[in-house]
């Protein structure tokens, strides 16, 4: 079902619709599943690439903080990584500054590209992951000069991603503190939530310097309605943990999320 003049209670109720099982699906890989709305923010809900990626950003700051709330209770065990985290967010946050004005920038067309290309390879490293064995010491040595510098330049990395895509950044935050920091899957939820709020809301606030939320039209009929059909949905698929085989998940949603890129953004428009 696609929405383009249509009225904004029926946009309201297809923004919820489908905010609920993609954060619900999320939820049980333990993502948000950001980079699975911004192709409904596009292809159904017909939103431009330029204003369908702040208004992922925004859905994406209420999941983080709901996120938060629910995992309150395993940020004790982030503590141990508490200034490789400072780093990733440092740099994230300086990334996401320049990329936000960056990505309001440049041509539709061009957007698109890079946007392709990103949803490609997320998709491409969920089924990756899905066949990888998770486990053992990370791959950066125990010297902090070292994890420091090399949290500063992920980081830059982690932030463009974000401002560009919408996205809280968990696909590419969470693999990181697995492999390269040595910290568990359950740690590594919780911290990549941690680094996202700030380098999320910095992404908000240089888009909306740019004019990105001026129409409120997007933020009304949109971001409200599919942030609370994700609140809902990430709860739903908490609660369905264990009863669905997460690596066959991974798959589906890979394969999914690349077919669904090709087809929405590889037009010029």
């Amino acid at each position: 079902m696609r929405v383009s003049d249509a009225p904004t209670t029926r946009r309201a109720a297809v923004a919820f619709l489908w905010g609920v099982p993609i954060a619900a699906l999320g939820g049980v890989i333990g993502l948000g599943g950001a980079e699975f709305r911004l192709p409904v923010l596009v292809g159904v809900l017909r939103h431009t690439a330029r204003a369908a990626v702040p208004l992922n950003l925004a859905v994406s700051l209420v999941t983080i903080c709901a996120s938060l709330v629910s995992r309150s209770a395993t940020l004790p065990s982030v503590v141990p990584y508490g200034t490789d985290l400072v780093a990733l967010a440092l740099g994230a946050i300086v990334a996401a500054f320049f990329g936000a004005t960056w990505a309001r920038a440049i041509p539709e067309s061009q957007l698109r590209r890079v946007i392709l290309v990103l949803l490609v390879s997320i998709g491409v490293a969920l089924i990756v992951e899905a066949l990888v064995v998770v486990g053992g010491d990370g791959l950066l040595p125990a010297d902090g000069g070292v994890r420091v510098a090399a949290g500063l330049a992920v980081g830059h990395s982690i932030g463009g991603f974000i401002s560009v895509l919408g996205v809280a950044g968990g696909e590419v935050i969470i693999p990181t503190l697995v492999f390269a920091y040595g910290a568990d899957i359950r740690t590594a939820r919780t911290a990549s939530l941690l680094v996202s709020l700030p380098t999320v809301i910095t992404g908000i606030a240089r888009y909306a310097a740019r004019g990105a939320y001026a129409d409120t039209h997007g933020v009304k009929w949109t971001v409200l309605p599919m942030a609370i059909g994700s609140v809902i949905g990430a709860t739903l698929g908490g609660l369905a943990v264990g009863l669905i085989s997460v690596t066959l998940l991974k798959v589906g949603l890979g394969v999914i999320l690349i077919w669904s890129a090709l087809r929405i953004f590889r037009g010029s428009h």
